[in-house]
């Protein structure tokens, strides 16, 4: 019997399956969005199946994280009904390139968006492995 103890949305790992309200699958985690230093869950970009649009799932609707799982509180209906998921802006303060050393070291350092790397080879992957119905290794 797997581990069913729940998790930090930190450790989200693209290929994880995605399992709606009565724990149907309903696709594979793409990406995470949020800001990691300050501990905010935005959401999920899901693969739904091996050609589909990537889909976002606001971190509202995110059930119960456990090893391997993302259970939402969607039913396969309202997942389906999704917006596609768009890439979100990079977060990045540019000031005056005027402003003297000591005032540039002053100003804020703004944390990147937390985000899994690699890209499109890490989402044909995922895509892949919805496919071929291969388990996350």
């Amino acid at each position: 019997m797997a581990d069913e103890t729940p998790v930090s949305w930190f450790l989200i790992e693209p290929g994880w399956e995605v399992l709606d309200a009565s724990g149907e699958q309903v696709g594979r985690v793409e990406q995470t969005t949020g800001d990691s230093t300050h501990d905010i869950f935005d959401g999920l970009a899901i693969a739904p199946g091996v050609f589909g649009k990537s889909l976002y799932v606001p971190s509202e609707q995110v059930g119960e994280i456990t090893e391997g799982k993302v259970h939402l509180k969607l039913t396969k209906a309202e997942v389906e009904q999704l917006a596609a998921y768009e890439e979100p802006p990079t977060s990045a303060e540019v000031g005056s390139t005027k402003a003297g050393f000591v005032r540039r070291l002053e100003q804020p350092v703004v944390a990147p968006i937390h985000a899994h790397t690699g890209g499109r080879w890490r989402q044909l992957v995922v895509r892949l492995r919805t496919l071929l119905r291969l388990p996350e290794r």
